[in-house]
């Protein structure tokens, strides 16, 4: 799974990897992205900017606004077999913004918090569904983020990645009409285009939301 992540890039940076237009300003650097934080995305029906959505999917036939921690991720095998997520391959598709991602690796009994992210230290999309559910005057947009069979860097961490779109296919993710080619792109990424490190067990606790937590640590 992916339950936390980061990003730490300027708004600036933000516009020139994506080529977007606006920037909301409600997008700030953030260093440990917990579940029901709003988190930076590019939605398909507004591809020219950057936006936010609450991380943790409420489907818009939802009785309550609360999400759940189950609906964080979407797992790629099963999108289409999703009643929650079928529609949404179709429809909502957008690209998540971050710069690493964190996962714990269970050793001798403990569990090791590792920083994952590209050797370029760029940012990166994940491949993300959306929706948007109102009631009473309320409106809510949030997201998930999809996942798959990790590659070989993140086998030695966990059973499970996010999916990173390749750069040349985030246009397709968002624009593309045929959801079976979509699906496609949804792969594991190039391991040896990625680096892990671990570091602190500081990011366990999601109010710890400073650079501090990016150091590495002698494992």
């Amino acid at each position: 799974m992916c339950g936390r992540f980061s990003q730490t890039k300027s708004k600036q940076d933000i516009k020139k990897r994506f080529n977007v237009k606006k920037v909301a300003d409600e997008v700030m650097p953030l260093f440990n992205i917990a579940p029901d934080l709003d988190v930076p995305v590019i939605l398909n029906e507004s591809p020219d900017e950057v936006t936010v959505a609450r991380w943790g999917l409420v489907p818009s036939w939802s009785k309550e606004e609360k999400s759940t921690y189950s609906m964080i991720n979407a797992r790629a095998e099963t999108l289409l077999e999703k009643p929650a997520y079928k529609r949404l391959v179709k429809n909502r598709r957008c690209l998540v913004i971050a710069d690493s991602f964190y996962e714990w690796k269970k050793t001798d009994g403990k569990k090791v918090p590792y920083r994952i992210m590209l050797k370029s230290d760029d940012l990166f999309a994940f491949a993300g569904l959306w929706d948007v559910w109102e009631k009473e005057g309320k409106k809510i947009t949030s997201c998930t983020i999809i996942t798959i069979s990790p590659n070989k860097l993140l086998s030695t961490i966990h059973d499970r990645m996010p999916v990173i779109l390749d750069g040349h296919d985030e246009k397709e993710w968002l624009k593309g009409e045929d959801p079976e080619r979509v699906m496609k792109l949804l792969h594991s990424y190039q391991a040896d285009k990625m680096k892990a490190y671990p570091i602190s067990t500081a990011v366990n606790n999601p109010s710890n939301n400073s650079e501090e937590i990016l150091k590495p640590v002698l494992s």
